[in-house]
């Protein structure tokens, strides 16, 4: 494959795993709902009273639920930001940043880091971003 081709393939990929990323830090949504719904007293309970161990655990569960949303939401950008950037030629750097970031993720996101930061380290890749390779 052509260096234009790989940079191609590697923008579509930081597409979907972002999509994933975002996806995926979606599922924090249903911790959500049910702190809230508790929270609200949307379930029944007689014995709960207003200040029960019960309602701290729904917003610790509803506060936890939406930092994974904002994690997930915010990787799943920055991912889809980085293959934009991939696509057009710029911020190689940033895109070695995201790519680092994203081998903490097991298995798409460590897939797609390892992938970046080697292909973004070819000089052959370095010189399509107009760049010129560090002498060694």
């Amino acid at each position: 494959m052509s260096p234009k081709e790989q940079l191609n393939v590697l923008a579509i990929s930081h597409y979907v795993v972002g999509g994933l990323h975002a996806l995926f830090g979606s599922f924090g949504l249903i911790h959500v709902s049910f702190g809230v719904a508790i929270l609200l007293g949307l379930f029944p309970n007689e014995s709960r009273t207003a200040a029960g161990p019960e309602m701290a655990m729904a917003a610790i569960f509803a506060i936890i639920g939406s930092i994974v949303v904002a994690a997930g939401w915010t990787l799943g950008i920055v991912t889809i930001l980085s293959g934009r950037r991939i696509a057009r030629r710029r911020s190689r750097k940033f895109s070695i940043i995201v790519g680092a970031i994203n081998c903490a993720l097991l298995p798409f996101g460590t897939t797609l880091g390892i992938f970046t930061l080697i292909l973004l380290s070819k000089d052959s890749i370095i010189q399509e971003y107009g760049e010129s390779p560090a002498p060694i």
